[in-house]
């Protein structure tokens, strides 16, 4: 069984990364990628993706390959689908369905493709960043993976947000203070992260559960909206114009800002496949993205259907009007049912998104980029060492924003402060994750540049599907930055003083993420020529 001889395997390595660095790459199981092709790649440019990275070999050796297509679509959905995301979008009316089409056909589906063209091509560990090493080499593998990997943690804040958002919805009464929402946000860090930290088996099985709740949740939302019309009741939202669904650039009643706030909630779709060491057959990296594709865009559909039929526009934005509007159309108890359903997804998907980016953190460790031990398994054979710092992290972040920043700064309201302060950092880590993106696209154009044999041998969709989609995909991603960067997402924040401080922070995210790649590589060549 795969199962029992990883875990023999697993007990062989002992988890011991030093002996394994000592040893020759060619110990231990094949990785699954591996390819007998001799065709010759001239230049020096060309000889990093020649190279097996060390963690492609040991990765399959101590950590079984388990997951399926059922689990990795559970955990793309946990990833991607942030149904609140749907609450955003509807300040647009029915535009909002065609901010999301544009979205998906410009972003999404091209991002899907080309993620699926690398993970076929590169099945290993660490995704953007196995990828854009074959393509970029050392220095800007570890760049892109860290522009991936920061935002992700800013994301397990998030989610405890809004876990608080709908605890105050269900009693106004309840967290009132930031201080109080801080203390319970950290609670919930720490409380997700001990589970994540426990065999991974197990904490997969509640992760499908969790999927097909939220799946539950998104049907009663459909059947809410439905429900809603066959009773006579009126549209909250006008469809019946054309100019409901128009994209409109005035800049004071215009829509277009919510081109980059629906583009970027795309984002995510590689980060599944920071497990891609561990999936079962390659044919579940194709299929897993294909089926949770269609669910995130249904889904999404779904939600702001109910939201503009029943709340309409201006009631729908709150994030807890997910439950009202079910409240409305089917009564209290499938209302209470829906945010049983949404709260355990955001209390999941922080597990989910501390253990699939601390993926990141254990290759680099074992690639010799972060020290070794960031790259140590506990006893249940996942990367806990990783997961503990991802944690610390994201409470000290919580300390202050939540804690610090509204009573020792007073500019604002304590809670006017905290809430200014959550969506300037959420904001700007987005756009640099975006830019992390955008290396999907990259990775493949230089790939081709190189004439890369498996990108011929393996390529998965024709080969004008696949440019035109690296094209689409790189331009939506360009625009979608810009405009994050143009337009507030709080009314808290004129769009002028936004732009200045979301475009700082951006900088300063990128130049700390160039500065730690260079250590990073530096490290790795010392660490090569030491040994």
């Amino acid at each position: 069984m795969p199962q029992e001889q990883g875990r023999v395997e697993a007990s062989k390595a002992g988890g011991n990364l030093h002996s394994f660095h000592n040893a020759p790459l060619s110990t231990g199981a094949r990785p699954l990628a591996s390819s007998d092709s001799t065709e010759e790649l001239e230049g020096e440019e060309r000889e990093a993706w020649k190279a097996a990275l060390p963690s492609e070999s040991y990765v399959p050796r101590v950590m079984p390959r388990l997951l399926s297509t059922g689990d990795m679509v559970a955990t793309f959905l946990l990833i991607v689908f942030f149904i609140t995301n749907a609450t955003t979008a509807v300040a647009g009316g029915a535009a909002a369905f065609t901010y999301w089409a544009i979205g998906a056909l410009a972003f999404f589906i091209p991002g899907v493709i080309a993620t699926a063209q690398l993970g076929v091509i590169f099945p290993h560990e660490g995704s953007l960043y196995n990828w854009t090493h074959k393509a970029f080499g050392g220095y800007w593998s570890f760049f892109a993976a860290f522009c991936a990997w920061f935002p992700g943690v800013l994301v397990i804040i998030s989610a405890g947000d809004v876990i608080v958002s709908y605890l105050q919805g269900l009693n106004p009464g309840w967290l009132t203070e930031p201080w109080q929402q801080g203390l319970f946000i950290i609670v919930l860090i720490a409380v997700t992260s001990t589970l994540a930290i426990q065999r991974y088996s197990a904490v997969q099985k509640l992760v499908n559960l969790v999927a097909g709740l939220t799946l539950v949740a998104v049907m009663l939302l459909g059947l809410a909206g439905l429900v809603w019309l066959l009773r006579g009741h009126p549209s909250a939202t006008s469809f019946s114009h054309l100019s409901d669904w128009s994209i409109r650039f005035d800049k004071n009643s215009g829509n277009l800002y919510l081109f980059g706030l629906i583009t970027l909630a795309y984002l995510g779709t590689e980060v599944p496949l920071n497990m891609g060491g561990e999936v079962a057959r390659l044919r579940v990296i194709t299929r897993h993205l294909f089926w949770g594709a269609v669910l995130v865009i249904v889904g999404y559909g779904i939600a702001t259907f109910a939201l503009l039929v029943i709340a309409g526009p201006q009631n729908g934005a709150a994030p807890f009007a997910l439950v009202h509007v079910v409240d409305l159309a089917l009564g209290k108890f499938m209302g209470n049912v829906v945010a049983f359903c949404l709260m355990s997804f955001f209390i999941m998907a922080m597990v989910v998104y501390n253990y699939a980016y601390a993926r990141l953190l254990m290759v680099a460790g074992i690639d010799q980029r972060l020290p070794v031990k960031v790259a140590r398994l506990n006893r249940q054979r996942v990367p806990a060492n990783a997961m503990i710092f991802q944690a610390a992290v994201a409470i000290v972040v919580t300390a202050f924003v939540f804690l610090l920043a509204p009573y020792t700064v007073q500019i604002t309201t304590p809670a006017n402060l905290s809430t200014e302060v959550y969506n300037v950092m959420l904001a700007s880590s987005t756009l640099v994750w975006a830019f992390s993106a955008g290396f999907l696209f990259f990775n493949l154009i230089r790939l081709h540049g190189m004439r890369h044999p498996l990108l011929r041998e393996r390529r998965i969709v024709p080969a004008p599907l696949l440019w035109g989609s690296v094209l689409c995909g790189s331009v939506a991603c360009f625009l979608a930055i810009i405009g994050t960067l143009f337009y507030s997402w709080t009314n808290l924040i004129s769009n002028t003083q936004w732009f200045i401080i979301i475009s700082v922070l951006t900088f300063a995210y990128l130049v700390i993420a160039a500065i730690g790649s260079m250590f990073a590589n530096s490290e790795a060549n010392w660490e090569s020529a030491r040994l």
